[in-house]
């Protein structure tokens, strides 16, 4: 790994800012000042800036329960996101695996391991996703079967895969959904001529969201979540 892409990869600062150290004799490798940002850097060398010794660390696993009006990005010029309620060195490097819309709440995962990240959002995987939802006129019994034999949305072509909805009430129901179409819940709804008001998303596989987060709150994943997946 060339040195300034090591840099950057153990801090939060910018290529040029990078560059800038290097240039004015912060870093050290092996004890010896840096000469150059294409320098290699391999596991058992040891980096030093400004005397702080750098290191790599493994991938990480974060849930977020995401409240209303943030995006699932990582940077937006009109709405805050996602990643202002993290607090983590290099958090740039996270990604948004299976995003909501701005105005759904609840269970969001982030991580910088990419293979991870393709088990939840690929539908090959077939890894369900559990929104409760209220919508704006009552819901059917008829809604149940019409689900899990697949709708088809406006605009597509093929229907959604099957679905199982559990009725909790006049208007407020349990959608389990294998895929993560575009808007899917609410286009499912809409479909039937019906309106979703609000979405939570509870669950993702087997991680459920923890109940002692607040809204904007996070924490990393246990082991067992991480592997539940």
């Amino acid at each position: 790994m060339r040195l300034d892409k090591f840099i950057g990869s153990t801090t939060d600062l910018s290529r040029k800012a990078i560059h800038a150290c290097i240039k004015a004799g912060q870093v050290m490798l092996n004890g010896q000042r840096a000469t150059s940002a294409a320098q290699s850097v391999t596991p058992e060398d040891r980096v030093q800036l400004n005397g702080e010794l750098l290191a790599l660390t493994g991938p990480r696993y974060f849930m977020l329960h995401k409240p209303a009006g943030y995006l699932s990005a990582t940077t937006d010029s009109q709405h805050p996101t996602a990643l202002d309620l993290i607090q983590e060195p290099r958090k740039h490097l996270l990604q948004i695996a299976g995003r909501l819309d701005l105005d759904t709440t609840g269970l969001l995962l982030l991580t910088d391991d990419g293979q991870w990240n393709h088990r939840i959002t690929s539908p090959r995987h077939e890894c369900i996703k559990i929104y409760r939802l209220t919508t704006a006129e009552p819901l059917r019994d008829e809604y149940i079967e019409t689900f899990a034999k697949g709708v088809l949305l406006h605009g597509e072509k093929k229907p959604t895969l099957p679905a199982r909805l559990e009725l909790l009430g006049e208007k407020e129901a349990r959608l389990h959904i294998q895929e993560g179409k575009y808007h899917q819940v609410k286009r499912m709804l809409a479909a039937v001529g019906n309106r979703v008001t609000s979405l939570h998303r509870e669950a993702i596989g087997r991680i459920q969201l923890d109940p002692q987060l607040k809204p904007g709150e996070y924490r990393a994943l246990t082991r067992e979540e991480i592997h539940h997946v």
